[in-house]
């Protein structure tokens, strides 16, 4: 069991009981759009919710008043340690209150009633169901995930089966990104260090033949362009999902240089670290499979999201 869930585990328990199988499930389209695919919906009452992209949901129908925990699909916010009702109680990594907050606000916004979607109802994360989530606003059904990524207050995390809500996202990101806001305002946290820098990310995710077979053609590279040599220990890179590299004592990027991750093994040197994972970590851009691409991104020691790749660049 993780660390996170294992904290909401001792908050409060966790049950998916009275989620409504397959066959249970009524059908809409997934996205108010032309073409969208069909979804399986329920309805709910949020109790609260524990941080970011986590509610808590009594669900429509079910005859009981169980709470399900819910994953919210397409979103990876910052990381919570202290999960409380109160405000004031919580803590967590920079912009992880702040996230949950917003998370209220726009629950509120529509009563606290939620629609819940997926492809599949089989859909889970640790355990817990990943369901799109929506509110009613003014008579309409408004995605939250798809704001809470529009705002900056969370990442764009692409799913394997779960893809109806991808390309809204990764635009939504894209949009973020380029208007700096929240999590992309690289001295939200605190300013520095070497915050004139200009450090950049470039991830390579479709490595050379297969990438199973090619781990280390994976690579994150952080590059400096500037004059002076920056010291990135403890600073880490991370894709849109819960794992992180963070880099040893005594690395710096040189000047005008480059620092590069492998995702696969090897032996480190000044510039080449290797992260020893045994599997691929990037998504490919294959539209063929609904895969519209993924993101890299680059934290130094205070929480501060200070370079990152969403691809592929498309207009926002």
């Amino acid at each position: 069991m993780s660390r996170r869930l294992a904290a909401l585990a001792a908050v409060t328990t966790l049950t998916a009981t009275g989620l409504a199988t397959p066959a249970q499930a009524a059908t809409t389209a997934c996205r108010a759009e032309s073409g969208s695919p069909s979804c399986q919906v329920w309805t709910g009452k949020v109790d609260w919710a524990p941080d970011g992209d986590t509610i808590r949901v009594d669900l429509a129908g079910d005859g009981t008043k169980n709470l399900v925990s819910v994953r919210i699909l397409g979103i990876q916010a910052m990381e919570m340690k202290t999960y409380s009702h109160y405000p004031e109680r919580r803590r967590g990594d920079c912009h992880a209150i702040a996230a949950n907050t917003r998370l209220e606000e726009l629950l509120a916004a529509g009563g606290n009633t939620v629609r819940l979607t997926s492809l599949k109802a089989s859909s889970k994360s640790e355990g817990r169901p990943l369901r799109s989530v929506a509110v009613k606003i003014d008579g309409q059904w408004r995605d939250v995930g798809e704001q809470m990524v529009r705002e900056g207050y969370t990442l764009w995390q692409a799913w394997p089966g779960e893809w109806a809500m991808d390309e809204a996202y990764h635009r939504a990101a894209l949009e973020a990104a380029a208007a700096g806001r929240e999590l992309y305002d690289t001295d939200s946290c605190k300013p520095g260090p070497a915050q004139n820098s200009g450090l950049t990310l470039t991830v390579n995710a479709d490595a050379d033949g297969l990438d199973d077979q090619n781990l280390n053609g994976e690579w994150f590279k952080v590059h400096n362009p500037s004059a002076a040599a920056v010291p990135i220990a403890g600073w880490w890179v991370r894709d849109s999902g819960l794992r992180r590299y963070t880099f040893p004592a005594g690395t710096v990027v040189p000047a005008g240089g480059d620092v590069y991750v492998h995702i696969g093994k090897g032996k480190n040197t000044a510039t080449h670290k290797y992260w020893g994972l045994t599997k691929p970590i990037f998504t490919n851009v294959d539209p063929a499979n609904h895969a519209v691409g993924d993101g890299g991104y680059l934290f130094d020691g205070h929480g501060d999201l200070r370079a990152w790749m969403i691809y592929p660049q498309v207009e926002a």
